[in-house]
């Protein structure tokens, strides 16, 4: 059994391990998963995301976790908690946040795990007030953020978007 820092009714949230590089880069490559994100994901760069979220984990007790479904171990994603520092008037914060792969979509796993890491926020981290941030384009994603109780508080130019001519700006959330 592996070591679940949060556990929902389907999912446990975990730090990352080597078995997960592989089905993130795919997912990562897919560029229906990544067309709300500037580009897909090289290899290197899934393997540097991986790095830099365990180092988050090490240093804050909390990531953007790896996701499984509980009753097969199976890996889809990430959902979590992360630090955001890069410039702007909401930053730094605490996002939450959430990525899975296609055949995970539609089933409630983001609302579910998105609550779960809600609920271990203060409980669990001492962290008080969680922001959300999604290119407005993404619709599904606001969805989750209204589901799991969040406002909208904003607009933001996210740096890493902000040349990128399909997305005018991110929208922010707030609990």
């Amino acid at each position: 059994m592996r070591d679940y820092i949060i556990k929902s009714q389907r999912l446990g949230l975990r730090n990352w391990i080597p078995e997960d590089e592989n089905p993130f880069r795919e997912m990562c490559q897919d560029p229906e998963v990544m067309k709300h994100f500037p580009k897909t994901l090289t290899a290197e760069d899934t393997r540097d995301l991986i790095s830099r979220l365990k180092n988050h984990f090490q240093e804050h007790g909390y990531t953007y976790f790896a996701v499984d479904i509980l009753d097969t171990e199976e890996f889809i994603g990430f959902i979590g908690l992360a630090n955001q520092t890069w410039e702007s008037e909401y930053t730094p914060c605490v996002d939450i946040g959430w990525r899975l792969k296609r055949s995970a979509w539609g089933k409630g796993y983001a609302t579910e795990g998105a609550l779960a890491c809600m609920e271990a926020s203060n409980a669990k981290f001492g962290i008080g007030k969680v922001l959300s941030f999604a290119t407005d384009t993404n619709e599904a994603s606001v969805h989750v953020m209204k589901k799991i109780g969040m406002h909208e508080i904003g607009t933001v130019q996210h740096p890493h978007i902000k040349d990128d001519p399909r997305f005018k700006h991110c929208v922010v959330y707030s609990t």
